[in-house]
């Protein structure tokens, strides 16, 4: 069980945080072995693109109804099945020979990834004393910035020098090393309160839920309409050398973990104020660098400076989610991430349009610029009513409601 007396992060919370990064790495690897992959199958680079664009959509889809099918379950025996049925999926497309086995292999660790994140954030509050539930979030979604960082180019790397399928390999031995050390360490908590269907999905009438949901929409829509973009607007816009650019999102990799600690110290009673702030300097980056690229001090500043307030505002976005009632049950956090899933893929596809209609590399920036203007918008919406604090009972996993300050919404 739990130490509810001590004011440190336990080590659960970390397993929970490395199942992220693996499956983020699962997620991203695509990315860097296209042409591996393309070559080797026969495929365009066009179709292999499909097969991110296909995790990101069983994550939104299947995510939510696999957190169904597993909501009778204690969270440790969800988080192994989700773990089980991620190390096949995976194995199979280690072991695929044609576009089809990888195309079910992305389908079902995508799944496997929503609910994951919905379960895992679901438990935070019940693995930590009162009042370290942010942080704990917090640590959980580390592991999408330590994927960003390390698990996106080391399996890249894997794919450059061994071949595509042992960069699934090296995922299938990630998830075999999380699935082994949860068994171990992963207190067994009992499962939550069964409910029917209709009780589950009564959380949804919340009128203020969607508001939230809304904002973390334009949030990652707006940093991902730049970020799908930057390669190719560093290195032929800007005129940074292919090795400068790999650096310089390294470093941007790097600002997203300092601001993921920085918003989670200050995230649960300023939220709103958080993401505001988030939303203006997301805008005052994205116009930065498309107005003054060629300045490459400009362009160093604002790329690190949306590393800083894009990706990273997710604690202050989750706890938002969690100040409301029935904010800490899973299905209501898979559907939170699959949110976050479909701002991402919307994004890069609102980005991808403007540019076929023949604008220029720099209108991803004012794409995202539009979608930020969204979210202001949708906070505006929100700051009327009352919403509850994170208190010692949403630390418990139990269900709150009431009034806070109004900068706690």
């Amino acid at each position: 069980m739990p130490n509810h007396h001590t004011s440190t992060i336990p080590v659960s919370v970390y397993l929970l945080a490395f199942g992220i990064f693996a499956m983020i790495s699962c997620e991203l690897q695509v990315l860097g072995m296209m042409p591996l992959m393309a070559r080797d199958l026969e495929l365009s680079i066009s179709q292999v693109g499909y097969l991110v664009s296909l995790y990101a959509a069983a994550m939104a889809i299947g995510g939510p109804l696999l957190t169904l099918l597993l909501s009778a379950q204690p969270p440790k025996r969800a988080i192994y099945l989700l773990y089980t049925i991620f190390i096949l999926g995976e194995s199979l497309g280690a072991l695929s020979d044609s576009y089809g086995l990888v195309v079910v292999s992305r389908l079902v660790t995508g799944a496997v990834s929503g609910a994951f994140f919905g379960i895992a954030i679901g438990m935070c509050g019940r693995l930590v004393p009162p009042g370290l539930a942010i942080r704990a979030v917090a640590v959980v979604l580390a592991g999408i910035m330590v994927g960003t960082i390390l698990g996106l180019p080391l399996a890249s790397l894997v794919g450059e020098h061994y071949g595509w399928r042992a960069s699934f390999w090296l995922v299938v031995a990630l998830a075999l090393f999380g699935v082994l050390y949860s068994a171990a360490l992963l207190p067994a908590l009992p499962a939550a309160a069964r409910t029917g269907l209709a009780q589950e999905l009564a959380a949804f009438h919340n009128r203020r839920l969607w508001y939230v949901y809304s904002t973390s929409f334009c949030v990652i829509g707006a940093t991902y309409a730049a970020f799908s973009y930057f390669v190719p607007i560093l290195t032929q816009v800007a005129g940074f050398a292919s090795s400068s650019v790999s650096l310089l999102l390294f470093v941007y990799g790097i600002a997203m973990l300092l601001g993921n600690h920085l918003v989670a110290m200050f995230a649960g009673r300023r939220n709103i104020l958080i993401l505001a702030i988030g939303l203006v300097l997301q805008i005052l980056f994205l116009s930065l660098l498309a107005l003054f690229i060629q300045h490459s001090w400009v362009a160093v500043a604002a790329v690190i400076g949306l590393g800083l307030v894009g990706v990273s505002m997710n604690p202050a976005m989750v706890s938002r989610i969690m100040q409301l009632p029935h904010g800490e049950r899973p299905l209501v956090n898979t559907v939170h991430a699959s949110v976050i899933t479909l701002g991402i893929m919307f994004g890069s596809f609102a980005s991808g349009q403007v540019l076929e209609q023949g604008y220029s590399l720099l209108s991803p920036m004012w794409v995202g610029v539009a979608v930020a203007l969204v979210g202001l918008l949708t906070l505006m919406l929100n700051t009327t009513g009352k919403i509850a604090p994170v208190s010692s009972a949403i630390d418990r996993g139990q269900e709150v409601s009431g009034p806070t300050p109004p900068d706690a919404r």
